[in-house]
C-alpha cells in the first residue's frame, strides 16, 4: 500500500535526518562543555568566500541520486526542483499551481479521467537538444517503468501517456485523481532527454543530471555538489552564477563553518542548541535567521482493533494526555510548533480538530473518558508506545509524555515505552504488533489528499472487523470507516475546490472523532545566511529556490 511504501522507502533517509538529532539529549552537557560540542564561545565571524558571483551553502543532508526516477530524499528533491523544471510548480510566496514547461492548466475531460497537457515551445535542455512533448511522454514512461523508488506516485495512477502532438502531451488516468496537477509538481516528474537516459528496470543514472533547469550539474561528489547558472535557460536566470554545496559530516561541524564565515548559508540539520545560540548572536554575528514552516507532520498512530485501544473513549482518553505545549518546551526548545490535525498548518484548509475537542494536557477530561470505559486504580489502562531505536527525537518525545502521565494520573495509566530498529518497526507497522507508534510523515505534493488519504482510506474491511487490506491496515492504525471511504472518493473525483474543501473539513471532524492518529507536532525549518546575502527563502511549497539567492 502506498503509505507502507512510502514510509520503507524512507528509511535510509530517516535514519540520516534523525541520527542528526542525537545530541538533543545532551542540551545541558553542551551548553557546560560548549567547545566540545561544536559551540564555542567566541569566534568572530571572518569575511565569506570572495565575491565570485557564486553562493556556498552547507548541510549534513545526504542525496543519495539525482535521478528523477529513482530520487526520493529530501535533499534530492531540493536539487531536482533548481537543476530541473516540471509541468508545473507554485507561484513564489503561495501555494498556487501555475505552468512552468506546460504552457497552461490541463484541459480535463469531463469523466476525469483525461488531461490535455500544452507544453512551453523553445525550451532546450542542457545539452542541447529540445524538450518537447516526446521527451515529457518518454520521461514519465521512464519514472514508472524503471522501478525506481517513487515510481508508484505515477504508476498507480496513470493508464497511458502520450505525446499527441509537437507541443500537447496527453494522459490518462486510471480513475479521476482530483490532485493530479499537484502531483505534476512533484519534483522528481522533471524530463530528461531521451538520447541521454534508457527506460528500463533499474537503469539509473545516480551521479549525472541533464535537464531544462536554471542550473546544470557541474559535480556530483560525496563531500559537495556543484551547480552552475545554465546561461540558455528558458525563464529568469539565476541572481548567481552557481552554487557551491557542502555536504557537511555533522551538526557541529556545518554549525562552526558558518559562525566563522566559510559558509555563505547554513541549511538543515542544526542541534537545537545550535540553532537558539545562532538565533541569539544574529544581531551581534551579522547574519540572518530565516524561519519558516514544514509540511512534515509528527503523530501517535493508535492501533484500533487492539484491546484496549479498540475502544474510541480509550484513543479519545490517550489524546486528552498529550500535552503539546510540554513537549514544545521540554524536548524542542520551542523550535516545533504544536499540531491539531495532520494536515500543517500551512493549509488553509488546516483544521485545529484536536484542540477543540481534546486540548492539551487535559487530565481530568482523560480521566473522565477512561472511567466511562471501566478503568480505574483498580484496574488501570496499560499500553505499549513504539518508536524507532535510531530517533533519540522521539525516545524523548515518549519519555517526557510517559513522566507527565506518571505524575498526572498515577495508578491510572501504565504506559510502557519500547524502542525498535526503523527496519523492522515499519516490517511490523502493518502486522498489528504495535499498539502505539510514534512516526512523522511529509508529502510527495502539496495537496490535502496526501496528508488524509494515506491515513484514512481501507480497501476492505468493516467497523467491527477493522481494516484486513488498505491504507490504513498499512499505516498500522487498521482504522475503517464508511463515511471515510465515502468522503475519500468524492473527493478524488470532485471538480469543484470548494465542495472538496468541505470534504476534507469533514474528514478532519471524522479523524478528531474516532482517533485513530494524534497529530503532535510539526517540525520548523532554520536557515541561516550570511549578512551579505539575499534572496533566502523557503516557499510554503518546501520548495527551496536556489535561483533567487545573490550577495
Amino acid at each position: 500500500m502506498e503509505i507502507l511504501r512510502r514510509l520503507k522507502s524512507r528509511i535510509l533517509e530517516s535514519r540520516v535526518r534523525r541520527s542528526l538529532l542525537r545530541q538533543l539529549g545532551l542540551f545541558s552537557l553542551c551548553l557546560l562543555v560548549a567547545v566540545s560540542c561544536g559551540t564555542p564561545k567566541t569566534a568572530a565571524p571572518s569575511s565569506p568566500a570572495a565575491n565570485n558571483g557564486r553562493v556556498t551553502m552547507g548541510t549534513t543532508l545526504k542525496a543519495e541520486t539525482v535521478d528523477p526516477a529513482d530520487a526520493y530524499e529530501l535533499f534530492s528533491g531540493i536539487l531536482l526542483s533548481n537543476l530541473g523544471d516540471r509541468l508545473y510548480t507554485y507561484k513564489t510566496g503561495t501555494t498556487e499551481l501555475e505552468p512552468q514547461l506546460a504552457s497552461a492548466l490541463p484541459e480535463i475531460s469531463a469523466n476525469g479521467l483525461t488531461y490535455k497537457i500544452p507544453l512551453r515551445s523553445g525550451v532546450t535542455f542542457h545539452d542541447g537538444s529540445p524538450f518537447n512533448a516526446e521527451a515529457m511522454a518518454f520521461s514519465i514512461q521512464r519514472f514508472m517503468q524503471n522501478g525506481g523508488r517513487p515510481a508508484f506516485l505515477l504508476s498507480d495512477k496513470i493508464a497511458q501517456v502520450t505525446a499527441t502532438g509537437d507541443a500537447e502531451l496527453t494522459i490518462t488516468l486510471k480513475a479521476p485523481f482530483a490532485a493530479f496537477p499537484a502531483l505534476l509538481a512533484f519534483s522528481g516528474v522533471t524530463p530528461v532527454p531521451p538520447k541521454a537516459y534508457e527506460i528500463g528496470a533499474g537503469k539509473f543514472k545516480p551521479k549525472a543530471f541533464i535537464g531544462t533547469g536554471p542550473y546544470k550539474l557541474a559535480n556530483f561528489g560525496t563531500d559537495s555538489i556543484r551547480l552552475d547558472a545554465y546561461e540558455g535557460y528558458w525563464g529568469e536566470k539565476p541572481a548567481n552564477k552557481g552554487m557551491d554545496i557542502q555536504l557537511v559530516t555533522s551538526p557541529a561541524n556545518l554549525y562552526n563553518s558558518f559562525r566563522t564565515g566559510g559558509l555563505d548559508i547554513a541549511y538543515q540539520t542544526l542541534d537545537p542548541d545550535q540553532i537558539r545560540t545562532l538565533e541569539q548572536g544574529a544581531n551581534q554575528g551579522g547574519w540572518q535567521v530565516i524561519q519558516a514552516g514544514t509540511n512534515t507532520v509528527n503523530y501517535m498512530v493508535l492501533n484500533a482493533k487492539s484491546e484496549p485501544l479498540n475502544n474510541v473513549k480509550v484513543r479519545q482518553a490517550i489524546a486528552a494526555l498529550i500535552d503539546r505545549n510540554l513537549l514544545n518546551q521540554r524536548v524542542f526548545q520551542g523550535q516545533a510548533e504544536p499540531l491539531y490535525s495532520l494536515l500543517p498548518t500551512t493549509f488553509p484548509l488546516y483544521k485545529p480538530v484536536f484542540k477543540d475537542n481534546y486540548g492539551d494536557g487535559q487530565y481530568d477530561k482523560a480521566q473522565q473518558l477512561l472511567t466511562e470505559a471501566g478503568f480505574s486504580p483498580a484496574k488501570p489502562l496499560a499500553f505499549e508506545l513504539w518508536y524507532s531505536s535510531s530517533s533519540t527525537t522521539r525516545g524523548l518525545v515518549a519519555s517526557t509524555l510517559k513522566a507527565a502521565i506518571d505524575e498526572k494520573l498515577p495508578g491510572l495509566v501504565n504506559l510502557t515505552l519500547n524502542s525498535v530498529e526503523s527496519g523492522t518497526l515499519f516490517d511490523n507497522l502493518d502486522k498489528g504488533t504495535y499498539q502505539a507508534t510514534l512516526l512523522d510523515w511529509y508529502p510527495d505534493y502539496y495537496d490535502a489528499e496526501t496528508f488524509i488519504d494515506p491515513f484514512l482510506s481501507c480497501d476492505k474491511g468493516s467497523v467491527e472487523q477493522g481494516c484486513e487490506s488498505g491504507q490504513s491496515q498499512a499505516g498500522g492504525s487498521f482504522y475503517y470507516s464508511d463515511r471515510a471511504n465515502t468522503l475519500l472518493k468524492k473527493q478524488r473525483s470532485e471538480t469543484d475546490s470548494k465542495v472538496r474543501d468541505a470534504d476534507f473539513i469533514q474528514l478532519q471532524d471524522l479523524l478528531g472523532e474516532d482517533v485513530p492518529y494524534i497529530p503532535i507536532w510539526q517540525n520548523r525549518d532554520y536557515v541561516f545566511a550570511q549578512g551579505t546575502v539575499q534572496g533566502v527563502a523557503i516557499q510554503p511549497s518546501q520548495q527551496f529556490l536556489f535561483g533567487q539567492i545573490k550577495k
